[in-house]
């Protein structure tokens, strides 16, 4: 049986980390499965979303301090650690996009290579855009990471990167994480979760 759940993400976003931690243990509880697509987040804003650059300029923003926060209390409620912003914010993320689109086929390995960047990003502040960095990371969790680091600068999977993007686009995606049930069905980010998981009870019911 094909998954219900299709997660297009970024690994330099927060808030995509926090939800791919939390959604495995929702799908486990519900029986479900997800397969994740990997998709570069700028290419979204450029094309749908150029707000969000805005945003990061205005430095009064009162929203986005407090988003701070409200980041920091989910990952504690998550038991991640977050320590972000650092130095690399915000991260240029093709060279990651590509090392996950090269695991695309294989979804395990793309799971925890996902798992062990968003740690290595977010957790020890390690640069995200970094071939070397993320070979590293992939040697760490039993993959091959020159391999992976080869197969990253193909045209293939930099082909495959460029049609997940576009492919999120013209399905409504305006950003990192864009969760889709039962095909059309799409929600955006951590907090709807819930939604995820309702609608995912509505569809068996």
């Amino acid at each position: 049986m094909s998954a219900r759940v299709e997660f297009f993400f970024d690994l330099s976003s927060p808030w995509t980390y926090l939800a791919f931690t939390n959604l495995w243990p929702m799908l486990e509880q519900a029986g479900e499965s997800a397969v994740l697509r990997p998709i570069l987040v700028g290419g979204v804003f450029n094309a749908v979303n150029p707000s969000v650059y805005a945003a990061r300029e205005m430095t009064d923003n009162r929203k986005l301090a407090h988003s701070w926060k409200v980041l920091n209390d989910w990952a504690a409620l998550a038991g991640v650690e977050m320590n972000f912003p650092s130095q690399w914010h915000p991260a240029k993320s093709v060279n990651a996009m590509r090392f996950a689109c090269a695991l695309e086929g294989d979804q395990d390995a793309l799971r925890r290579f996902a798992k062990a960047a968003f740690e290595s990003y977010f957790g020890r502040q390690e640069n995200l855009d970094d071939a070397d960095v993320l070979a590293a990371v992939a040697d760490g969790v039993g993959l091959d990471g020159a391999a992976l680091k080869a197969a990253s600068q193909t045209d293939e999977v930099k082909a495959r990167l460029r049609m997940n993007t576009e492919e999120v686009i013209e399905r409504g995606g305006y950003g990192s994480p864009s969760i889709f049930v039962d095909g059309a069905d799409m929600y955006f980010g951590n907090d709807q979760l819930p939604l995820v998981e309702a609608a995912l009870r509505r569809g068996i019911a």
